[in-house]
């Protein structure tokens, strides 16, 4: 999920980074790297192959929590402090194809 990766169960909700795609698509990510089915895991060489994770994008419009950034350098008086919100995506996972 763009140089991410996260660990997901069926019917778990993500916040990933934005993707262009409108609200109620649903979106196959087949890059996955482990696989656990009650107890027989499938570890992949990178990928697992023929395993997927589908999932439901919810809302396209959200953001995150604000991240300030601070640079200071002692003695010299030099102070600055920038901050940004993250564009996110909130999608919900419908099911683990093996």
């Amino acid at each position: 999920m763009q140089g991410q990766q996260f660990r997901v169960e069926a019917g778990k909700k993500l916040f990933i980074n934005r993707m262009d795609t409108e609200a109620g698509a649903t979106v196959e990510f087949e890059k996955v790297l482990l696989v656990d089915n009650d107890g027989a895991v499938t570890v992949g060489a990178p990928y697992v192959a023929g395993a997927k994770v589908v999932c439901e994008i919810i809302d396209n419009e959200s953001r995150g929590e604000k991240i300030l950034v601070f640079h200071k350098k002692r003695r010299k008086g030099y102070r600055k402090l920038n901050g940004h919100r993250q564009d996110l995506t909130n999608l919900v996972v419908k099911e683990i194809v093996c």
